[in-house]
């Protein structure tokens, strides 16, 4: 067939709902009923009126002619469209043939059987080439050219009518295969097109939806009744789903907290353009949470009913960090170089406001000089914190001193408790007492200092509200710090170690992101999770941080003390 002629397609290969498919198992059917008629026809004839001549092996002939279209029916796979039928052909169109020409022939019960002949004709046109198709009707009309010989050499009649009659209707054959296989090229090249624009679509689908997925915006998409039909990771994050991945629709009405953005999409819906907002989503067990809202319309304006709201939701928290990093960034060494300024009039300040104050006795003078004092404390650790940041990240082998693990952590938090004032809320599990890190002294001083005072902003009033720990694992230690605070949101929680990200606004979100830039010089990691503490009667979840130290920790040094509980 030309332009048709495409490998065949075995059941596998084929769609189930495929033309070629089911116009298979229609010829399949088809072959089956006329297969049963004639022989119901025959063995009618034979057994009621046996002067017509229809012998047994007629009826023999029709029932053989049944049980191989049955069987081919039952055991053959639908083909799709190719150059040949392979064997099919002999087991359908060759079957047909022989049959249908024994008929034709014998003249059974004088009927003509000629019409019968478009069933295989049709089939080679359909699912066959052009050439099987006309080869077909070739031979057809030369069994229909030898069958009108045979009646004008043993009957009597006209010749010429009886030739004419087969040459028409072989013509009409000719015709019917030639047109029914153009057609069904056609039919297979749309479908070939369908189906390759739908495994495009499908793909461009599957691409878009994990695009979507992956974006830190979160999107999620409303019609005009206020269901959701998608929203991604981040969308549902934002809502404070827990589970994030899911997908199932829900209604933005299902939680009175979502009320701003169902009035956001309605507003969209009325007023046909697209709109933007800050709302806050309030939450039970956290504060509210802030996102910036935009919404587009996907429908045309005179069918607002079938209208699609995408909205597009930004976590403000989020948006401010990364313009807190980008002037960051933009403002580089600049920062540095003030810091530098900055610390030298600092150092001025507090030397002098120290000369002065000891010669003040009034106490209203003193309380100024505290404050100067405190101010000055506060600017001087900000600069600190910057030229932290600003400073080369010092390489994982730089020489660090060794010091015993539970002795720094047990000094370090006496010294915070007594300053503090949280002895109360402290309790120390020191199980590490033969370790030996690396890691600098001063280093881990405040990287514990960092996690205590976070521990303290957050946690209850309890005796072991805030517990520090050390363990040892397979040879690595770590050291942990738990406090019985709520949980984290989880936007705050992805952001958790970026700088100038922070919960408070008057917190320059240096803290942590300092801790960790600390513990990755020396080879270690800081991690957080959500943890249970406590004994099983008093056991409660509570923020926890994780200090991993690098791998290799050594014996204690001699004589060195370890220290297993807070002084009082």
């Amino acid at each position: 067939m030309a332009g048709f002629d495409a490998p065949r397609s075995t059941l596998e290969e084929l769609a189930r709902d495929s033309a070629f498919a089911r116009l298979w198992r229609g010829f399949m059917a088809a072959r089956s009923t006329v297969a049963l008629v004639l022989l119901a026809v025959l063995g009618a004839l034979h057994t009621l009126a046996p002067t017509l001549g229809v012998s047994e092996w007629l009826v023999g002939l029709a029932g053989t002619y049944l049980l191989a279209a049955v069987a081919v029916h039952m055991v053959s796979q639908p083909r799709g469209p190719g150059p040949s039928f392979d064997s099919q052909w002999v087991s359908t169109i060759g079957v047909d043939l022989i049959a249908f020409s024994a008929l034709q022939f014998l003249q059974a019960a004088g009927l003509n059987y000629s019409p019968l002949f478009a069933l295989p004709v049709l089939m080679a046109a359909v699912l066959g080439s052009t050439l099987l198709a006309l080869g077909t009707a070739a031979g057809v009309a030369l069994l229909l050219l030898a069958d009108a010989w045979v009646q004008v050499l043993h009957l009597a009649g006209d010749a010429a009518s009886r030739f004419l009659q087969a040459g028409l209707t072989a013509t009409g054959y000719f015709a019917l295969a030639f047109v029914v296989n153009q057609l069904a090229g056609r039919l297979a090249r749309e479908e070939e097109a369908a189906r390759f624009g739908r495994r495009a679509a499908r793909a461009q689908a599957q691409v878009n939806e994990l695009v979507i997925d992956v974006l830190s915006e979160g999107v999620i998409v409303v019609d005009a009744h206020g269901g959701v039909q998608a929203a991604n990771p981040a969308a549902r994050m934002l809502l404070g789903f827990v589970e994030v991945h899911d997908k199932q629709p829900f209604s933005l009405a299902a939680q009175a907290s979502w009320q701003p953005l169902t009035e956001l999409a309605l507003r969209t819906f009325n007023e046909r353009k697209p709109q933007w907002a800050e709302l806050a989503i309030e939450e039970e067990s956290a504060s509210p949470r802030r996102i910036h809202v935009r919404t587009r319309l996907t429908a045309a304006e005179e069918h607002p009913a079938e209208g699609i709201c995408v909205m597009f939701l930004q976590d403000l928290r989020e948006m401010e960090a990364r313009l807190r990093t980008e002037k960051l960034a933009a403002m580089g060494r600049m920062s540095a170089a003030v810091a530098h300024e900055i610390r030298n009039p600092l150092a001025a300040i507090a030397q002098a406001n120290d000369l002065m104050e000891e010669d003040l006795k009034e106490p209203g003078l003193k309380q100024l000089s505290g404050l100067v004092r405190k101010n000055t404390q506060r600017l001087q650790q900000i600069v600190e914190e910057i030229l932290d940041v600003s400073r080369a990240r010092q390489s994982a082998n730089a020489a660090a001193d060794m010091l015993q693990l539970d002795a720094s952590v047990a000094a370090t938090c006496n010294d915070w408790a007594l300053q503090s004032r949280a002895a109360a809320r402290l309790q120390l599990a020191l199980a590490a007492p033969d370790m030996i890190v690396r890691f600098d002294a001063d280093h881990l001083r405040r990287v514990l200092v960092n996690l205590l005072d976070n521990a303290l902003r957050y946690a209850g009033d309890k005796p072991d509200s805030i517990r520090v720990a050390t363990r040892t694992l397979a040879g690595q230690a770590s050291l942990h710090v738990w406090s019985d605070g709520a949980p984290l949101e989880p936007s705050v929680q992805r952001h958790l170690f970026e700088p100038f990200f922070s919960s408070e606004s008057r917190s320059s979100g240096l803290g942590l992101y300092i801790c960790r830039e600390l513990c990755e010089r020396h080879g270690a990691t800081m991690v957080y999770e959500r943890a249970t503490a406590g004994s099983a009667s008093n056991a409660r979840e509570g923020n926890e941080f994780m200090v991993m130290f690098a791998p290799g920790a050594q014996p204690p040094v001699a004589g060195q003390p370890s220290f297993d509980r807070i002084a009082a």
